[in-house]
């Protein structure tokens, strides 16, 4: 049973106070008696007007549905739609011309162009590989993938012929990046290299030299005596990407973290990050390996002075968005507290250990703290979050706009008032993100009474989105967050397939995008190629004063107008996304894995989060709506692909069957048949509520 102590009218989960007694306060300076006063009286002023936002999206919500109800089987009109919304307060007038003042900002996030790693906050292991993909290597990215047409390597010894074509094309990649005055780095020699343009040379030391090339560095590894080196003309034994610039920890979607207990271990993780002593121990290979975060790089330029660089990616937190609640603090009317407000004032204690030097490693050098604040509808809510903010900048002690913030462009309230969203948090915006996913979702489920929506497959190549993600790249520069913030996009989702993915995401620099999230540490690797590619930059310039796509094209309603549905086509579809669903769900619930390649339908391991389930729930909750499908057709579906999933994890000897009786099952059922009552179709209050059935049992 949870024990709940007392602190300043606050009931708190005594795992969490632990935590910030023993571990988060000491050495900040902050007083345990004062600090729980000051965050009791933020939640009293914030939790209510937290509440007030949320009631008003499901007032806006129910007028929209009230809309398109009344209209049903007329033809849609875009103007009378838009006057609609303009006049519910859904669209607000643009702002007049501004540009943000955010400051302090590191130069991974404000003047350079590279990957970016998403990772769950309560795997430690994989927040560890994730900071310190910061630098990966480009020979092993190669050979342990499918990105070269070369044959898969051989299993138990090297491959020699795969080794070779790995060698060529790294060694393609140094004469593109980095040419040499004359020939080729296949025939280098050795020595001081002569660079074409010899400012691309900055560093050396015993072993290494380093090279520069669009803002990235590239290392050498020089090594004649190893396996590689030796069969190496100049000795080059590997070639060093700096690849994930940055690394978002994740609290939000790929986490399932439900109770004090979940929480205070992704607080942990958090604060060991910030401090530089987070280390994981585990087997691999019938031996006992301990992770620990990679130190600073140290070199010497070529006129002989010494320096350092970073070793790792520079971290934000993704704290949660403004909708769901905690049972880890209960206000003093016994409600639970807003967990959006939990994460602001606790992450940002845990990022006090690194502002102040309180650990062994530094994450920003700016001396900010990153926090990417998701599910934000509309200017309002952004602006409630620059004020949070404020508050708990005052709470530490800390200067104004100490914390930045990077805004999800991922609801339809959000991307359709874009501009007046960055000016809400015109001087903390680090960073701006398409999260086409999550939009999805929000797309349906705003208008889930328009009439039934297109296939989710068909979802990327609609007019609504190309506008979206084309909207989001200018309306960011037009602010002025080129050299000062991120202009990110979404997810590759498919780990196991990186040729597909060096094929594909290169359109996301040449978008003049400076960053895209990618699935692992080796993805990193590989898209950093792209960033070599592309001066993203210059492509910036490029697209600077382009005009903006209108908002007739983002809020274009992808319905499925007059569309005759074959049989096979309805089945096809249900199966396909009782499968997702079930596939995560069951992850979720019994083993709470928020985030995890899960096999598709078609048996390709996908990088599933709540996101992709909410696109999945609410397509069939959707379809049920409109009478595509029956509940019948649905119940069939799941009975068929509950099979499917229990097949594909066959392997797993902590999975547990699904059956109809059982929690999880109950739980994807839910998602579906209760998706159209669901606050913005989130998938959040329905998973915790089975986990936490889960749990208890």
């Amino acid at each position: 049973m949870t024990e709940f102590l007392d602190r300043s009218g606050l009931s708190v989960d005594s795992r969490l106070a632990d935590f910030i007694e023993q571990r988060a306060l000491p050495g900040t300076g902050l007083d345990a008696a004062k600090f729980w006063s000051d965050f009791a009286g933020l939640l009293g002023k914030f939790a209510p007007e937290n509440v007030a936002l949320l009631a008003k999206r499901e007032d806006l919500q129910a007028q929209i549905d009230a809309w398109h109800e009344a209209r049903a089987g007329q033809a849609h009109d875009a103007a009378a739609y838009q006057a609609f919304l303009r006049d519910i307060g859904y669209l607000v007038p643009e702002p007049a011309a501004f540009k943000v003042g955010t400051q302090n900002v590191d130069p991974e996030i404000a003047t350079m162009a590279g990957p970016q790693l998403v990772v769950p906050a309560l795997n430690a292991r994989f927040a560890l590989n994730a900071a310190n993909a910061r630098w990966g290597s480009l020979y092993d990215a190669f050979y342990g993938t499918d990105a070269l047409d070369a044959p898969p390597a051989r299993p138990g010894g090297y491959d020699a012929g795969r080794g070779a074509a790995v060698i060529a094309r790294a060694k393609a990649f140094l004469d593109e990046a980095v040419p040499l005055a004359s020939g080729s780095w296949t025939d280098w020699q050795g020595g001081e290299p002569v660079l074409a343009d010899p400012a691309q040379w900055v560093g050396s030391k015993p072993g290494g030299i380093l090279l520069r090339h669009n803002g990235l560095h590239i290392e050498l590894v020089i090594d004649p005596a190893s396996a590689i080196g030796k069969t190496d003309p100049a000795g080059i034994a590997d070639v060093v990407l700096e690849a994930a610039l940055t690394t978002i920890i994740d609290l939000e979607d790929s986490v399932a973290a439900v109770d004090g207990e979940d929480k205070a271990l992704g607080y942990a993780n958090w604060l060991g990050l910030m401090r530089g002593d987070l280390t994981e121990s585990f087997a691999k290979g019938g031996k006992t390996v301990t992770r620990a975060m990679e130190p600073d790089r140290e070199w010497t330029s070529p006129s002989g002075e010494a320096f350092t660089l970073h070793g790792r990616s520079v971290m934000f937190v993704r704290n949660v968005g403004h909708l769901m609640t905690t049972p880890m603090i209960k206000l003093a009317n016994g409600t639970e507290a807003p967990e959006g407000l939990c994460d602001a004032v606790i992450t940002s204690l845990c990022s006090l250990h690194d502002l102040k030097g309180l650990g062994t490693l530094r994450n920003s050098r700016a001396g900010s703290i990153y926090i990417v604040k998701p599910k934000q509808h509309g200017p309002e809510e952004c602006g409630f979050t620059n004020r949070l903010f404020d508050a708990v900048e005052d709470m530490l002690g800390l200067a104004r706009h100490t914390m930045k913030v990077g805004v999800m462009d991922e609801e339809r309230r959000t991307s359709a008032n874009l501009a007046a969203c960055i000016a809400a948090v015109k001087d903390r915006i680090v960073f701006i993100n398409t999260g086409f996913l999550d939009r999805t979702g929000d797309e349906i489920h705003t208008s889930m009474r328009a009439g039934p929506m297109i296939p989710k497959g068909e979802m990327k190549a609609s007019d609504w989105i190309a506008s979206y993600e084309d909207r989001n790249v200018r309306i960011g520069l037009a602010c002025g967050l080129s050299g000062k913030a991120q202009i990110g996009k979404g997810m590759w989702a498919m780990p196991d397939l990186m040729k597909a993915m060096l094929d594909a995401k290169i359109g996301h620099p040449k978008s003049g995008a400076n960053t895209a999230w990618v699935p692992s540490p080796t993805a990193a690797t590989l898209h950093a190629l792209h960033y070599h590619q592309v001066d993203v930059f210059a492509r910036q310039r490029e697209i600077a004063g382009e005009a903006v796509p209108s908002l007739d094209r983002l809020l274009n309603i992808p319905v499925a107008t007059g569309r005759n549905w074959s049989e096979a086509e309805i089945t096809r579809e249900l199966d396909n996304n009782c499968q997702g669903i079930l596939g995560y769900v069951v992850r979720w619930i019994d083993q709470g894995v928020g985030c995890s390649k899960v096999p598709d339908i078609d048996d390709v391991g996908l990088m599933e989060d709540r996101a992709t389930l909410r696109i999945a729930s609410q397509a069939l909750a959707n379809w049920l709506l409109h009478g595509v499908c029956t509940p019948e057709q649905v119940d069939a579906a799941l009975t068929r692909m509950a099979a499917k999933v229990d097949a594909q994890n066959a392997g797993d000897a902590l999975y547990e069957k699904l059956t109809p009786d059982g929690i999880a099952y109950q739980a994807a059922r839910a998602l579906i048949f209760e998706g159209v009552t669901q606050p913005s179709g989130y998938t959040e209050p329905l998973l915790h509520k089975y986990r936490q059935t889960k749990k208890a049992t």
